[in-house]
């Protein structure tokens, strides 16, 4: 068996159908089989020794009382830790491997940012409590927004919005804010064909018509199509720069001062600005309103466990539109909060709320915490860590996949191919469940819709080149398979907990709930 120059040893080649040996068990060595909770307790035992109720003594429950056993597994605690223990080993997460998915930027978590994230006075906030006992979290969330305004080059921040899409929305409210302040009512959106999904979705949500701007042959904005459908009935364009194809929009500046001419405005959805920071300041491509992502570009988990965090930055013409809350300064240094709509001089054309808090400090905290370990010039080589993963990728598989944009030159941050290259029978799903018998979590499938049976990878910066080339080997092997036409594929994964699912009946007919059979 060859071994690659990192010294990882690829896997064996699939056994044949039918070379399986079933064990009594329905392990497979250290993957354990593991039956439901409910299978493994019942409810006439317990985990802990409770004395019998005294049956003479009145009953404080009156027409609460249980009329029927409830039927919750009764376990130990051995069983119970095991049996999580288990779940847990079945489960894929970022402590366990790449997570090659394009247009999420699923980054390492540093584990400092958990430590500060729980300090006290950051992790036993309440949104309650009185201003002078919050002078410190107010102090983050005002150092974090300068740290934003200033990386992309912005007068102005809303960190009020929970995530990415609450941002967008965020911003286009802002955008009809102002339109409806100057008295001129506008009903359309464009959006281009390589813009992120949620990004038409936004657009109607908040009232607009959606029209689509198509994509040039080399991936990017067709910025003729755009200039001549601009007019007066425009209310602005949604971009997603670095696109959805990996690429950057070489013409932003000029699209922007187009749509500024045409009176409109200009959205650019910040999801893939991981890829710029510290390179380009959106500000300066005449950007009126861009989300952060704090997930994606400063290190923050997906949801946090609660609330996320999609701040968003500002023109000087949409600045006075923000949403509230507001984090101001007083004259003696001190900070205050500004929530009411009748804030007065404060922001008196703030279109609203938002929501009714800050309630994403942890997202906040961790932020910051990430921002600080690394300063200005440490972030500027996470993004050029994270465009030269994404190029190295691309450019060890466009050999074995068809790479639609790779004659455009480098990718950003994330590495676009298609299903061009498979037999006939060979789909993107077959390649993206022979990567779990691989070990890996697949990367987005069938996104964007501009590349058929597309596949779309972001390495991200945390990953060293031997993690790359163990992903890129087992890809590859996959990739030359499916050309080939190998029938084994449409039956992958083989080692998962579970075989391939039937994913429509799952996702249209779910089963929510245990039942017991006879």
């Amino acid at each position: 068996m060859n071994i690659n120059p990192t010294g990882w040893r690829p896997t064996a080649p699939e056994p044949a159908e039918g070379a399986f040996v079933p064990t009594t068990t329905g392990n497979r060595g250290l993957m354990l089989e593991e039956p439901l909770i409910f299978e493994i307790g019942t409810g006439e035992t317990c985990g802990v020794d409770l004395p019998e109720p005294d049956a003479a003594a009145p009953s404080r429950l009156g027409a609460r009382a249980r009329k029927a056993p409830v039927a919750l597994p009764g376990l130990s605690e051995p069983e119970a830790v095991r049996h999580y223990t288990r779940l847990s080993r079945q489960n894929y997460a970022i402590d366990c491997g790449i997570f090659p998915l394009g247009s999420c930027t699923m980054k390492h978590n540093p584990r400092l940012n958990e430590k500060v994230a729980r300090m006290d006075g950051f992790a036993d906030l309440h949104p309650l409590q009185p201003e002078s006992t919050i002078q410190g979290a107010l102090a983050v969330i005002d150092e974090l927004a300068d740290w934003l305004m200033k990386l992309t080059g912005m007068p102005a921040i809303a960190m009020s919005p929970k995530a990415g899409a609450h941002g967008e929305l965020c911003g286009m409210l802002c955008i009809r804010a102002a339109l409806e302040a100057r008295g001129d009512p506008r009903a359309v959106v464009l959006v281009p064909e390589s813009a992120h999904g949620t990004n038409p979705a936004t657009a109607a949500f908040a009232g607009y018509r959606v029209e689509t701007i198509p994509a040039t042959e080399a991936g990017r904005v067709d910025t003729a199509a755009l200039k001549a459908r601009l007019g007066p009935d425009v209310a602005g364009v949604m971009i997603t720069n670095p696109n959805t194809c990996g690429l950057f929009e070489p013409d932003m500046r000029e699209i922007s001062d187009a749509v500024h001419a045409a009176g409109g405005f200009v959205y650019c959805d910040g999801a893939n600005f991981n890829a710029i920071v510290g390179r380009v300041r959106p500000g300066d491509l005449g950007i009126d309103a861009m989300h952060i992502n704090l997930h994606k570009t400063f290190s923050t988990p997906h949801g946090g466990g609660g609330p996320g965090s999609g701040p968003v930055v500002l023109s000087e013409a949409l600045a006075p539109f923000a949403p509230l809350p507001l984090v101001l300064h007083n004259a003696d240094g001190t900070l205050r909060l500004v929530e009411e709509e009748s804030a007065g001089e404060d922001q008196p054309e703030s279109f609203g709320r938002m929501s009714a808090f800050h309630g994403q400090m942890g997202m906040f905290t961790r932020a910051l915490a990430y921002i600080l370990s690394h300063g200005a010039d440490g972030l500027r080589q996470v993004s050029g860590d994270a465009v030269l993963n994404a190029n190295y990728v691309l450019r060890c598989l466009e050999g074995v996949l068809e790479a639609p944009f790779a004659s455009s030159g480098p990718c950003m941050h994330e590495a676009l191919f298609g299903d061009g290259s498979f037999a006939k029978g060979v789909s993107t799903l077959d390649v993206a469940k022979a990567l779990i018998d691989e070990g890996f979590h697949p990367m987005t499938m069938y996104f964007p819709l501009v590349v058929h049976g597309a596949m779309l990878i972001e390495p991200t910066e945390c990953e060293s080149k031997a993690n790359l080339d163990q992903f890129i080997t087992a890809l590859r092997a996959i990739a030359e398979r499916a050309a080939a036409g190998d029938p084994t594929l449409g039956q992958a994964p083989y080692y998962a907990p579970r075989r391939r699912l039937d994913e429509a009946a799952a996702a249209r007919k779910p089963v929510l709930a245990w039942h017991e059979t006879e």
